[in-house]
């Protein structure tokens, strides 16, 4: 949390008068708002007070400028002193001049930032909120603003009006949001009217809404928890849960068990509301090793499509000629003066004797050099080649280790953002003979659906990918399922090269990997993997900063933003993603005099930032990576620079970014970096297991720091039994549809 606040219950000292009090005053700046929870610490210059006070409480909404008026008690936090807990937090739109400046520049409004919003207030005052209402063709009269601008303004203050309306609608009925917004862009003016007549719709039309706060919504309309519709929507949010932790499916006791807890009512009518989901066809019933299992409808077709058409793929035809391999093998020996190991030669055989095929292997294996010569040898032929992979800057190091085109799969399949889905399909197939796709650990059920649907039936698939990572964030085990089903050709490479052997990640990665603790003792000057022990958290954090800030850049050259990258296995504690943080922001880019404080972020020129979720008007997708280029007060806009492209965000959108000199592990999966140090502590006790740890050693190209506790690193090492994920695509692997038959 941002300031070292917390939304969670805290010891606190009374001050000896505390009471039951009132407070009210101008609110100067939102220094955190958690529009999820609604939890918001202030900065509020109250009445009869001399400096601003710290006021902590909850609000749907909220905005500097505005008049609030609190009811609560005085408390005296050990870390941050004199503050106002407010147990209730009331605004209103500001009524002075000053306020309604705050409050207009706010980034509320597209378009308007800090500076535009006092010249548009020195020239109409406290008539500004109704010309922009009533009269907005005024607006021109300021200097600076056109028609267009005018327009934006306009349409921009009627949204937010929209917004705020359906926001006093949600928190009149106990609930609060960030996804207002979405709310009135999906449903417009009938928002309110779509929430009230079945609230569940949110949970299903909008992402990022769910059950729970449907369920607020819907319990305060006083629908009864046995009404039939809130248990069946209970079951589509139970099977949502487990799809959250990896699963496509779940057994049926166990899903019930889950569903129960959820709506808190008795066994009999969540089972009744089963079976009715199974009827209508919501859910679909299905057996994973014998289990009788429930599946959302969409994810058990991705997975039994997959299966068919790698399937069908595999009967195919090869697009190319038989290939005298050992002939073709020493023809790229000699472009390349790369000698090929006999467990090389023989993996380059096995994939050319198949339409579908996988390599895999850990770090220093030589899947690199594979693949170069597979592709080498294709090209030759005539083979059409594409490449892809699930990040930009995973496409871009198989762009610089092929020396051929690569993308994102969603640029690949030409993202369509219109219909939520993709252009390039079965009806619109890409054009390849074989598709290269890499890093496919990280490729979720759903999305190797639509890759594989893409597939036009004469193409070829390699897939190529460290099948001991951490599996997809999203649903499925794809990559783990294909190698253990057997239909297709696996290459494995085990052989770590002599010249991998030098490298401490290297032989480090591959111990751990085998449950064996790392090399952890000081070497020489050459050594590319070092261990910094700390006591505490705090020592742990502040070695996090001297290590980025100072040592490695003195000693190897490194640029601390562009080339160090700090990794953790969550968020929360000193040692995790979201206070480091803040400490490496103010180490490294702490003096620059235009920022903005958004969301529980501060932004400013030249930090590192990560996108969080995937945007496709804009074209930038969850986990890349971008540099703040600059802040524009007057309009409200934050640039931003992802590899080579300028992006424009509304300092309202600001909550689609956070600061990036930190990021956990699971956000790191398909980048490489030139150094990274890597928090392991006790503290991130429920995240510690080996392929979390195997997976950020991996991730250093030229160095890796673990800054921790040996402790944490053994329970890392140790906890290898990874939670099972309910998936069925290696069965129907194995399943031949042709015949009916299990082979």
């Amino acid at each position: 949390m941002p300031n070292g606040f917390s939304e969670a219950p805290a010891t606190f000292l009374r001050a000896p008068d505390a009471g039951c009090e009132m407070l009210v005053g101008g609110i100067e700046r939102v220094t955190f708002h958690n529009a999820e929870s609604g939890f918001a610490v202030l900065k509020v210059k109250a009445r009869g007070r001399r400096d601003l006070v710290t006021v902590v409480g909850h609000a749907p909404t909220i905005s500097a400028g505005e008049f609030v008026q609190a009811a609560g008690i005085w408390i005296t936090d050990r870390q941050h002193g004199l503050q106002f807990k407010a147990d209730v937090l009331s605004t209103t739109p500001p009524t002075t001049a000053e306020g309604m400046a705050r409050y207009l520049g706010s980034g509320m409004v597209r378009g308007v930032g800090p500076t535009l919003a006092k010249r548009i207030i020195n020239l109409f005052g406290l008539d500004t909120f109704e010309v922009i209402e009533a009269n907005p063709d005024r607006l021109k009269e300021v200097p600076g603003i056109g028609l267009l601008r005018a327009e934006r303004i306009a349409a921009g203050w009627a949204e937010q009006k929209a917004v705020r309306d359906i926001m006093v609608f949600l928190h009149g009925n106990g609930v609060s949001t960030s996804r207002a917004v979405r709310i009135f862009k999906t449903y417009g003016h009938e928002s309110i009217q779509v929430m009230t007549e079945d609230p569940y719709r949110l949970a299903r039309d909008i992402r990022g809404i769910g059950f729970k706060t449907a369920d607020a919504i819907a319990m305060r309309l006083g629908l009864g928890r046995e009404a039939p519709q809130r248990l069946r929507a209970g079951i589509s949010f139970a099977l949502q849960r487990a799809t959250d932790e990896g699963h496509c499916g779940l057994p049926v006791e166990e899903l019930l068990k889950l569903a129960v807890d959820l709506l808190e009512v008795p066994e009999p009518p969540v089972r009744r509301a089963m079976e009715e989901e199974l009827k209508a066809g919501v859910v679909v019933g299905d057996t994973i090793e014998g289990r009788d299992c429930l599946f959302l409808k969409s994810l058990h077709i991705a997975e039994r499509s997959v299966a068919e058409r790698l399937l069908a793929l595999a009967r195919g035809e090869r697009p190319w000629p038989a290939i005298e391999v050992d002939k073709a093998i020493a023809w790229v020996e000699t472009k390349t003066a790369k000698v090929l190991s006999p467990s090389q030669r023989r993996a380059v055989a096995d994939v050319l004797d198949a339409k579908v095929a996988v390599i895999t292997g850990g770090p220093g294996v030589g899947k690199t050099t594979l693949l170069d010569t597979i592709l080498r040898i294709l090209a030759a032929k005539g083979v059409k080649l594409l490449l892809t992979a699930p990040t930009g800057r995973a496409a871009k190091r198989m762009s610089e280790q092929t020396g051929l085109e690569a993308k994102t799969i969603h640029r690949l399949l030409e993202i369509d953002p219109a219909n939520g889905g993709f252009k390039r399909s079965a009806e619109s197939p890409l054009d390849c003979d074989l598709l290269v796709l890499d890093e496919a650990s990280m490729v979720d059920a759903a999305l190797m659906n639509a890759v594989t649907r893409a597939l036009p039936s004469r193409s070829g698939l390699l897939l190529v990918g460290d099948v001991d990572q951490l599996p997809s964030v999203g649903p499925g085990q794809v990559l783990s399922d294909i190698i253990a089903s057997g239909a297709v050709p696996v290459a494995r490479l085990t052989e770590v090269f002599r010249q991998a052997q030098e490298s401490r990640i290297v032989v480090n990665a591959h111990r751990i990997n085998r449950g064996e603790m790392p090399d952890l003792a000081r070497r020489g000057e050459d050594s590319d993997f070092f261990f910094v022990e700390c006591e505490t958290p705090e020592d742990g954090a502040a070695k996090v900063a001297e290590i980025v800030a100072r040592r490695l850049p003195r000693r190897f050259g490194l640029d601390p933003v562009r080339d160090i990258q700090v990794l953790c296995p969550m968020q929360r504690g000193a040692l995790g993603a979201r206070a480091l943080n803040a400490d490496l922001q103010r180490a490294l880019n702490g003096d620059q005099t235009v920022k903005i404080e958004k969301f529980g972020s501060v932004f400013q020129p030249g930090d590192k930032v990560m996108q969080t979720e995937n945007d496709y008007d804009r074209q930038v997708y969850n986990g890349d990576l971008g540099t703040v280029t600059g802040i524009d007060l007057e309009d409200g806009l934050l640039m931003a620079n992802f590899d080579g492209r300028e992006v424009e965000y509304a300092f309202g959108e600001l909550d689609a970014l956070v600061p990036a000199y930190a990021t956990t592990i699971h956000k790191s999966q398909g980048s490489e970096y030139p150094a990274v140090v890597v928090t392991c502590a006790t503290q991130h006790y429920t995240m510690l297991a080996r392929n979390l740890l195997y997976t950020a050693v991996t991730r250093g190209k030229r160095i890796v720091v673990i800054v921790g506790q040996k402790k944490a690193l053994s329970i890392a090492v140790r906890n290898h039994a990874n939670r099972r994920r309910w998936t069925k695509l290696r069965e129907w692997l194995t399943f031949d549809y042709r015949a009916q038959v299990r082979v």
